[in-house]
């Protein structure tokens, strides 16, 4: 099940579209198989038809989308982040869309080009800030936050905030 609440807003969906691409709640993760990423990939018009993987792009992806979901959680990964940064991105560029970042190359490394210009442009915005990864260890499912304080930390209460509680509770009785 995914979240209820709305998707993140323009460039930011990108990155929520990918970091969703295990759920982990469920034991379940699109990026095992590289022709079936490839297809997930292309079916969430994060990469164009035909696209194709191997095992090495495959595990690289897997790396970046856990890298990510650190990042937003707050951990520490500024030399994992600066390493896919050094093998997929050219440098900046301009275009009428504002300043961005250049990929170096296709495949694997294109996207993780595109994701980094998402996440680059997001964190000079300051809109990165409200897309997180639950808290729940378990599932840590990427939502955007749209609560006025920007403070939540469930991707649902239904689900991930419900079973906390219940764990708090159990745990003082």
């Amino acid at each position: 099940m995914a979240s209820a609440r709305p998707g993140a807003p323009d460039e930011l969906r990108s990155l929520q579209e990918f970091g969703n691409s295990a759920r982990f709640l469920y034991g379940e993760d699109n990026l095992t198989d590289p022709a079936e990423a490839a297809r997930w990939l292309i079916a969430h018009e994060l990469v164009p038809r035909g696209f194709t993987l191997d095992e090495q792009e495959l595990a690289r992806l897997v790396r970046f989308r856990e890298t990510l979901r650190d990042h937003l959680d707050g951990a520490e990964v500024t030399a994992a982040l600066n390493e896919f940064a050094a093998a997929a991105v050219a440098g900046p560029r301009w275009s009428p869309d504002g300043p961005g970042l250049r990929p170096t190359g296709e495949g694997a490394d294109d996207l993780i080009a595109r994701l980094l210009d998402a996440l680059f442009r997001a964190e000079i915005t300051g809109q990165v800030r409200r897309l997180k990864p639950c808290k729940a260890p378990e599932c840590r499912w990427l939502f955007y936050d749209r609560s006025p304080a920007g403070n939540s930390v469930w991707c649902t209460m239904e689900i991930c905030g419900a079973r906390h509680k219940m764990r708090a509770y159990r745990s003082r009785h």
